[in-house]
């Protein structure tokens, strides 16, 4: 008799044991059914800076032709040390002036029916010059030209040191990011609760240079070359995630 009570008392409390275990778990899912999802608000916004440029970076060329090889470098050679030693007139430090170029290449005639006949050798000598003080940069390139130069390739405007604007951008776009969330937060019956995530983009990126001209010979040139550097834009975007609450 006693081993049957033992017996029954056991199954019981094992029963209690899995039921328990089974309760909680229900209790524990329902309650995270009931756990509301957060109401979020993504946005974007942009700050925009626009400044003057306060230095340049110019290509230049200096292209020869010679029956031979040797012939069409050597020229190179001695128009380019006569240009390095314009831009040193100018003011302009050797460390800001640049060989990016060097070529040397045949030159054909092309006769119909006839195989190419060798003319002679061209050699390019390029060099990509920055200017640190843009009042320099008109009176340099005309100096070049007199000295041998035949191409102006291209210029490009910048800022030495965007820093200080690229804060002021996000300065800007912060300011507009909040402005915009909480316009929506109201319009809507929320209230701004916090701010989950943030993001930039964007920033200062030295521009591309522009082609300006090409010439045959300094006498084309004017007195003096008027160059406007303008204004730059330098732009920071912004994307966030903010939490809203009633």
């Amino acid at each position: 008799m006693k081993s049957l009570i033992r017996a029954s008392l056991l199954g019981l409390l094992l029963a209690t044991a899995s039921v328990v275990p089974a309760a909680i778990a229900q209790s524990g899912t329902a309650g995270a059914e009931r756990m509301p999802t957060p109401t979020t608000l993504s946005l974007n916004a942009f700050g925009e800076v626009r400044m003057a440029p306060d230095m340049a970076s110019i290509n230049l060329g200096v292209n020869t032709e010679a029956p031979t090889a040797a012939g069409a470098l050597q020229a190179n050679a001695a128009q380019m040390t006569k240009v390095f030693a314009e831009l040193k007139k100018a003011g302009i430090e050797q460390k800001y002036i640049q060989t990016s170029g060097l070529n040397l290449t045949a030159q054909y005639d092309y006769v119909q029916n006839e195989p190419p006949k060798l003319r002679g050798y061209q050699a390019t000598n390029q060099v990509t010059v920055v200017v640190k003080d843009l009042t320099k940069l008109g009176p340099a390139v005309d100096a070049t030209v007199r000295a041998g130069i035949n191409q102006v390739n291209g210029i490009s405007f910048g800022i030495s040191d965007p820093s200080a604007a690229e804060d002021a951008a996000r300065q800007k776009a912060i300011k507009a990011l909040m402005a915009k969330a909480n316009l929506y937060a109201t319009a809507t019956g929320y209230k701004v609760s916090r701010l989950v995530t943030l993001s930039e983009g964007g920033g200062y990126t030295p521009p591309q240079p522009v082609p300006m001209y090409a010439m045959a010979r300094a006498e084309k040139m004017s007195d003096s070359t008027p160059v406007s550097g303008g204004e730059m834009s330098i732009r920071i975007d912004v994307n966030a995630a903010f939490e809203l609450a009633k």
